[in-house]
This record gives structure tokens, sequence and C-alpha cells, in this order.
């Protein structure tokens, strides 16, 4: 599928069609997404916002390829997910999406620099283009002098600059964030608002947030309860 729908118009980097998520625990049927249609162009922001529960986390797995719908459809980058396979799946995620954690994820025994670097590895990228692109990146959130560093020589906003370089390694259209201010202060989170923000310039960023400085900077943003859009 074309990134240009057939009449020449942009198509929209994600799209969901009737999505829905059931879970089963023993005999009980937990329904954590019930018939989602989403679409979001590029670039810029989508924030996504609700309770605990709500379905922010699972809406976010199905975009990013960890997960698959009970039933509905996901095209991502042009992309239906369904057609697949695990494998092809991996390289997909690989390729187009980056992911930014609440809890960082960093590799505790690697330098900044090798955080960045590694996902490229995984691509096949060669050793100097790796560390080129892992310095430019580094230097890009503000932390070229901090490259050979380990994560737990880093404050919690550092580690979370390095996570963001680190999304962005393999230059995806796509960035998912869950919760990245979580676990920071407010002045800290405010320094990861802007990056994404600045970010969401080039590419599409989704973040599913419990904050409502970082939802205001979004260019939409929708909420979601048990499930649903509202």
């Amino acid at each position: 599928m074309s990134d240009r729908a057939a009449n020449g118009v942009q198509a929209p980097v994600v799209q969901l069609r009737e999505v829905t998520k059931v879970y089963r625990k023993g005999a009980q049927e937990v329904r954590a997404l019930d018939g989602i249609d989403l679409r979001v162009e590029s670039p810029g922001m989508l924030a996504v916002v609700g309770a605990s529960g709500s379905g922010k986390s699972s809406l976010l797995h199905m975009i990013g390829a960890m997960d698959r719908p009970t039933s509905g459809e996901v095209v991502v980058a042009g992309r239906y997910l369904a057609a697949l396979g695990d494998a092809e799946l991996t390289g997909f995620r690989r390729k187009t999406v980056g992911f930014v954690f609440q809890s960082f994820n960093l590799i505790p025994n690697l330098t900044a620099l090798e955080n960045v670097m590694l996902p490229m590895e995984f691509n096949g990228v060669d050793k100097h283009e790796r560390g080129r692109r892992a310095l430019a990146l580094l230097e890009r959130v503000g932390l070229g002098a901090r490259a050979t560093h380990r994560p737990g020589e880093l404050s919690g906003g550092e580690q979370q600059r390095v996570a963001i370089a680190r999304a962005l390694a393999n230059d995806p259209p796509l960035v998912l964030a869950d919760e990245p201010t979580g676990n920071l202060d407010s002045k800290t989170g405010q320094v990861i608002y802007e990056l994404l923000e600045e970010i969401a310039r080039e590419r599409t960023v989704i973040v599913v947030t419990h904050a409502e400085p970082l939802a205001q900077r979004a260019k939409r943003v929708v909420h979601i309860q048990d499930g649903h859009l509202v």
C-alpha cells in the first residue's frame, strides 16, 4: 500500500478501523478496546488521555505492533499489520516505530552512546555509522558531553533524553511515548515536553499521558474511557 491515497492525498500514518481487544481472565472477559476508529496524520503530536485501566496502553500496543487486535484493522505507515507474520512485525517495529517508556528501559551496563547505537545494530547499520548517528542524536537532545556515561550516572531527565535519542535511532516515521514524564518532576518534565514537541514537527508522535501540560502541547487530544474514544 502506498503512503499516498489513490486520489493523491497523503495517507494517514496510523489508521484503526473498529479495533477491539478482548482479554480473558479465567471466566471473565475484559474488553480493553471496544470498536476504536482513529486516523492520525503526519507530522504532529497526538495525546491520548485517560484514567488508569481505560485502554491507553492497549491502544499504544496495537499501533506499535506489540499486540494484535481481537478484531478490526490496524494500518501503520501503509502496512496492514494483520498481513504480517511475527518475524515481519519485529522488522516492521525496528524500522517504523520508536518507543519511549516511562521507566526509560535503558540497558544499565551500556553507555548512553551504546544504548542509542543498539537499535541501529539490529537494523544492520555498520559500526562507524552507528557511532556517528548516535552521537549526533545525543547532541540533538543536549547530551553529547554525557555520551560515555552509563544510565546509573545520569539523572532521570537525562536518561529519558537518551531514551528519546534511542527512539530516533532508525529515523522512524512514528514515535510512541508511554507516560514519558511519569517518573520525572515537573521542571524536568518540561524539558521532555519541549523535546517531543520539536520532534513532532518532523514526524508523528503519539503520547499516552496523564500530564495535562503535555497534552496541551499536542496538535490533537483524544480521550479514552472504558475502551472507547470519547
